[in-house]
């Protein structure tokens, strides 16, 4: 079988032209969840327009370019949309190849969809690399299926903040098998008291997923009565996403065989001068 550098080196991306703008998915974290598109995109970039939670091991593969963090944490400072539909437009205009690095995928919870509109009112021609969604990647790190035939045979991934930063309704989706909440933990709280209001039994079992994919992921089980206290154990800090329903419960049958390390990376040859390549 020919190794996988062999089989890489007979590919041939598409161009990134100059003047256009590339919107793509980083994965949830782990480097070796990129696509080989988001690869070729982070070698040939000449600017580079990344969230927050991209990790550094993948800003590092894009050595020639320059780095600009546009969005935000949870509750911290955050880059205007309109201001970031309006710098990837100028750079563009510049004749640069612009990146626009996002976490997870571009068009779930990555207002990617919005960034693409404004590239094509503007006259800028750009593509989009799908990225691992977070609720995929996550859940699969976590040994937690989102479906399987006998426990849930639907799922519903919702943002767990409105447009105010307040907990959403969430009673009309509540009957799904499946629920995963994105940047929720703030309100674990009160989403898990309308899931049980609008009819969830108080011991439906809920994951908090957190850092998933990276080596600092943490996994904190509990129900929906006791959703709140653990949420208040968990750092705010840390990206979180909370996994609702009976599938949960096979985290603990999955995991002690389950492989979940990251990529890494080794660091760069130093030259002769002691300098890095």
């Amino acid at each position: 079988m020919p190794s996988l550098p062999h089989v890489v080196s007979r590919l041939r991306p598409p161009d990134f032209d100059a003047g256009s703008v590339w919107l793509v998915g980083a994965g949830p974290g782990d480097p070796g969840l990129l696509t080989l598109h988001a690869l070729h995109a982070l070698s040939e970039a000449d600017v580079v327009l990344h969230d927050a939670l991209v990790s550094p091991e993948i800003l590092a593969l894009a050595a020639g370019a320059r780095l600009q963090p546009v969005g935000k944490r949870a509750g911290g400072a955050r880059t205007h949309q309109l201001r970031i539909n309006q710098r990837l437009i100028g750079l563009a205009r510049q004749g640069l190849r612009v990146l626009r690095l996002k976490g997870g995928d571009p068009l779930v919870f990555g207002r990617g969809g919005e960034e693409a509109l404004a590239l094509a009112a503007a006259g800028i021609p750009f593509r989009i690399v799908p990225g691992v969604s977070a609720a995929i990647g996550g859940t699969a790190s976590a040994g937690i299926p989102l479906t399987h035939r006998m426990l849930a045979r639907s799922v519903v991934c919702a943002t767990g903040h409105d447009l105010r930063g307040e907990a959403p309704d969430v009673t009309r989706f509540a009957g799904a098998d499946t629920l995963v909440f994105y940047m929720g933990l703030r309100h674990a709280g009160a989403l898990a008291e309308q899931l049980i209001e609008a009819g969830r039994a108080p011991d439906d079992g809920v994951a908090f997923v957190a850092n998933a994919t990276m080596s600092s992921q943490s996994v904190t089980l509990g129900t929906l009565d006791t959703a709140a206290s653990v949420a208040a154990t968990l750092s705010p800090d840390d990206p979180t996403l909370i996994v609702v329903g009976p599938v949960v419960a096979l985290r603990d049958m999955l995991r002690p065989l389950q492989q979940t390390a990251p990529l890494t990376m080794l660091p760069e040859p130093m030259t002769a001068a002691g300098a890095r390549r």
